[in-house]
């Protein structure tokens, strides 16, 4: 069989869908698995088996309809068996029916856009299938018939290399902090009500600091850069990295960091996929639909009255004021014991 997965988007949402990925690749019934991926997150597709064939569409370029229109015809070309749909948007079930292949995608509960139910076979989830990673392995499950046992939690896994590791260890070199304690500070998150208070991020960055732990002030856009330099300016021991790290460079720091902490974010959730403890806070978004598990991982809820809502913007902005440095600190100090 050849089976499409169509995932555009967003960074955290393609790591979530490795575990499903994995499922297909293990299936001897299944020759080749192909990945279709907006440009603007085709990076992290650099973490997949080197089997998957990784298709993109740049959808929010200057020509977004040609581009589309020539991915969806080098798409028809290859007479997939099955596609699998794990947006749930109108787009992504366009792109998924035009490949002229029978598409599987999520139920009409779960879609975050309900006309896409009319482009798929909708596929039902299990009661116990809360998190997102049980609800991609199930789509990817339908093609081969549906059971009605529940499908358990898998956590998503990459690989570090050796080349990867010593380009992390390359940049700690040259930072002239390698060999000591690191702890990363994700200022990301994306949406505006995930975003720590400025003054949690210098506090958190003060006591790490303080017990000879180097904290890496992280970014990915020019937004974040400013608001870590902001937090060092309050803490001016922290480590503040002058250029975006491209993924090489992104995931062999993890493979020397303590943890990495932050909000419900692309940049979490990947370091988690690379076996880095993480400690993450959630409000706005849910853990028990999307945190990474296991013993390694530490969730910080604020667990505000009205939440969790799953809304980019508010009113009220209380969600990531309720999460305290103290709080991370403890949960720090928690897994270094694993270690």
């Amino acid at each position: 069989m050849k089976i499409l997965v169509v995932k555009l988007s967003a960074f955290g949402d393609i790591i979530h869908a490795l575990p499903a990925l994995q499922d297909l690749l293990d299936r001897p019934e299944v020759k080749e698995v192909h990945w279709l991926v907006d440009t603007r997150y085709a990076f992290v597709t650099q973490v997949f088996p080197p089997q998957v064939k990784v298709h993109q569409v740049d959808l929010r370029g200057e020509h977004p309809l040609h581009s589309a229109w020539q991915t969806i015809r080098a798409l028809r070309q290859q007479h997939f068996d099955a596609v699998l749909d794990l947006q749930g948007l109108t787009k992504s079930a366009v792109m998924a029916s035009l490949s002229g292949s029978p598409v599987y995608g999520m139920d009409v509960k779960h879609l975050r856009e309900g006309a896409s139910r009319f482009l798929l076979r909708p596929v039902p989830f299990h009661a116990e299938e809360r998190h997102v990673v049980q609800m991609y392995r199930r789509v990817a499950a339908a093609p081969f018939g549906n059971s009605e046992k529940p499908i358990p939690y898998s956590p998503p896994q990459a690989d570090l290399n050796i080349h990867v590791l010593q380009t992390g260890e390359a940049l700690l070199e040259h930072w002239k902090i390698s060999g000591k304690r690191i702890v990363w500070l994700h200022m990301g998150g994306g949406w505006a009500t995930k975003q720590l208070p400025l003054q949690t991020w210098q506090q958190l960055a003060g006591k790490l600091t303080a017990e000879g732990i180097v904290p890496i002030l992280g970014w990915g856009n020019e937004a974040e850069k400013i608001v870590a330099g902001r937090v060092k300016e309050g803490a001016p021991d922290a480590l503040l990295p002058e250029h975006r790290l491209n993924m090489d460079a992104l995931c062999g720091i993890f493979g020397w960091t303590m943890a990495v902490v932050g909000p419900d974010t692309g940049v979490v959730h990947l370091a988690a996929a690379l076996g880095t403890p993480t400690i993450s806070f959630w409000g706005p978004s849910a853990s028990w639909r999307s945190a990474p598990l296991g013993e390694k991982h530490r969730h910080i809820e604020s667990k505000p009255h009205c939440g969790p809502c799953f809304k980019r913007e508010c009113n009220q902005f209380i969600c990531m004021d309720m999460i305290r440095a103290d709080d991370i600190m403890s949960a720090i100090h928690e897994i270094s014991l694993l270690s």
